[in-house]
């Protein structure tokens, strides 16, 4: 389906509530007031299974109350900021880094950590925050019972212990992926993007463009949220201190950039937080190094503030790209951060999914059945303002993945293609992508939850082409494609032919009503049985005999379907591929849309994703029935060709 918005990034004024029974949060602390009693939420139960789903615990947590752990226990201490983010024993640190930067940006915080609550007299037990998902705004309560062991708490935490935003906030992300289990390892990119819905960017330090400082300033300027690591060779190496104090296969927060005049020079300082609250870089630039004392006093206090050991500190520049190895940049707008031009853009929201036997082709590595993944057309309509080139970027993301842990599904490696697109053709086959290369990809194939780029296109028709870079894997997806301007989009919906009745008969027509005559009685015994197990496809005159005519017709028809099969049937097993049915189908002058060819693969092929010849009439006899009762027209969902 698509969606188009103006402006995707800003929240809209109402989120939907992810409670079971549809109550929004303040209705359910209006009915936790009025009977006096502090909510127990049902859809995220103080029990292990909110906890772990693989294991048992392996501490011995008790749920506690906020005002069971402290005195005065209160909401947020003296403003939200980056400080109140302390990393208990989940590995979460991907999503600690993303909350510190969130704290630098207050009007999203505002929007994630909505300030209608706290431990006055409206407290009721229950809190609230806001994530966006798959173009949507979620409002998730929870309540405020927070796994602790000997009355402290042992997962995020603040430096305050009396402050509880931030525990809070993790057990909400938590609820909406299933467990705090799940939030175990990710992409600080991922969480970024759920608490502002913009738009990720990923830069190699060591193939980065050579005014990444520049690029980083300008996101940062811009309320862009970065996060940063060291990347790891082997499992053993996580979270591995190296000897200047930094971790590998850890994620960081990136929190400011500055300049400084250094002995008569410019130096580019990076400052950097570690979600531990300890741990920094000792090198130079660090808290206590000499570096500090050369340099202007008020300059020195005004960037190192009231330094200590709380995790952060301040790198080179030159120091920081020889040592962390991928950055994290989430926009809160598609600009471009390698020019100064602001533009308004525009979204097309797509949705999708691949299913094995009908939709999940894989790469063009897998040719045979490449084709077979969904196809979204796009056409774009206007060259940039100054411009003769069209800006877009593509952002596809997988759904769900996360909380589908527990069912031992994770991400899926994905990527796509985009080709120049023929205007007056429909789904593109096999010989299309045989024969032509792509205009544009992504970079690599890679298992996270987004991949995202930027291209700068003529104008023009596209195919856009998303995989997995295996066939047979599953997976829902959405795509957002953003582009400067109103992007138009091509789809042909035309009914499938029906056979045509000739006005005189041939010779081979004549010799088979001759035969037909003999044998009608017979025949139509059978095609009647044929028919009731299958469903009914051929009409009987007033007698009940079945007429010449319509045996005719069945008959052209069945010669066609079974060379159709035949064709297909490439090693004469008796079965053909069921990422062949489309193409089968369309051949029988069956146009049908992605939804419905990935129930039929699912309803008729096998294991190996065959169909046998006895599923294949069967499904298409079933099929002939829908189009004669329809009048031969099919309806085709929007832009998923």
């Amino acid at each position: 389906d698509l969606q188009n918005t103006q402006h995707p990034l800003k929240m809209p004024a109402k989120s939907i509530s992810t409670q079971a029974d549809g109550k929004t949060f303040e209705q359910l602390r209006q009915e936790c007031l009025q009977k006096k009693k502090l909510f127990e939420d049902p859809d995220f139960p103080a029990c292990d299974s909110s906890l772990y789903y693989s294991q048992s615990v392996p501490i011995n947590f008790e749920w506690k109350r906020p005002g069971e752990l402290c005195e005065n226990p209160e909401f947020i201490v003296g403003g939200a900021d980056r400080t109140d983010i302390c990393q208990g024993a989940l590995g979460d640190c991907w999503l600690l880094a993303a909350i510190a930067s969130l704290t630098l940006h207050k009007e999203t915080l505002t929007r994630v950590v909505p300030n209608d609550q706290g431990f006055d007299r409206s407290y009721a037990g229950i809190f609230h925050f806001q994530f966006w998902q798959h173009n949507r705004w979620l409002d998730v309560v929870v309540d405020d019972r927070l796994p602790a062991v000997r009355n402290r708490l042992v997962l995020l935490h603040s430096a305050s212990n009396n402050e509880f935003w931030s525990a809070l906030l993790e057990k909400a992300y938590a609820k909406l992926n299933g467990s705090y289990e799940s939030l175990k390892g990710g992409s600080t990119l991922e969480a970024m993007e759920d608490f502002t819905g913009g738009v990720g960017e990923t830069y190699e330090t060591k193939s980065a463009p050579t005014d990444l400082f520049n690029i980083m300033k300008k996101a940062y300027d811009r309320g862009s949220m970065m996060g940063c690591s060291i990347d790891i060779t082997s499992s053993a190496e996580s979270e591995a201190q190296t000897a200047s104090g930094l971790v590998k296969g850890h994620a960081y927060s990136i929190t400011g950039l500055e300049e400084v005049n250094y002995r008569g020079k410019k130096v580019k300082l990076i400052r950097i937080r570690n979600p531990w609250g300890q741990v920094e870089w000792n090198g130079a630039w660090s808290d206590e190094s000499r570096e500090w004392n050369v340099i202007d006093s008020s300059e020195k206090k005004r960037i190192l503030q009231n330094s200590m050991d709380d995790g952060e500190f301040w790198m080179e520049f030159e120091d920081f790209k020889a040592n962390y190895d991928k950055i994290e940049i989430c926009n809160l707008t598609p600009d471009s951060l390698t020019d100064d031009t602001k533009r308004k853009w525009e979204v097309n929201m797509f949705e999708g999914n691949w299913i094995r036997g009908s939709t999940a082709g894989g790469c063009r590595n897998f040719i045979d059945t490449f084709w077979t993944n969904p196809q979204f057309k796009l056409t774009l309509l206007h060259a940039d303002d100054n411009n003769d080139k069209c800006s877009v970027v593509i952002a596809l993301m997988q759904k769900n993945r996360r909380a589908l842990r527990k069912e031992g599904l994770d991400l899926q490696t994905i990527g796509f293609a985009l080709y120049e697109a023929p205007a007056d053709e429909d789904h593109l086959g096999k010989d299309f992508f045989r024969y032509n290369g792509s205009k544009a990809r992504s970079k690599t194939y890679i298992n996270v939850r987004e991949i995202s780029e930027r291209f700068t296109l003529p104008p023009g028709n596209y195919l856009l082409v998303p995989t997995t870079f295996q066939p047979h894997d599953e997976a829902d997806f959405i795509i957002r494609i953003f582009s400067e301007k109103a992007a138009g989009t091509i789809r042909s919906v035309l009914p499938p032919p029906m056979p045509s009745l000739p006005e005189e008969e041939t010779d081979e027509e004549k010799g088979l009503r001759r035969m037909f005559e003999k044998i009608a009685a017979c025949v139509h015994i059978l095609l009647v049985m044929y028919v009731i197990c299958l469903d009914r496809s051929i009409q009987v005159d007033n007698s009940g005999q079945l007429e010449f005519q319509e045996f005719k017709v069945f008959w052209e028809k069945m010669k066609k379907w079974i060379m159709l099969f035949i064709s297909y049937d490439t090693d004469r097993s008796g079965k053909m591929s069921s990422y062949e049915l489309r193409i089968a189908l369309k051949a029988a002058g069956m146009h049908l849309n992605t939804k419905l060819l990935q129930l039929l693969g699912l309803r008729f092929a096998d294991e190996n994703y065959d169909i046998d010849f006895d599923d294949y009439l069967t499904c298409i006899v079933r099929l002939e029935n829908m189009f004669s009762e329809y009048k031969g027209t099919f309806l085709l969902l929007s832009m998923n060709v």
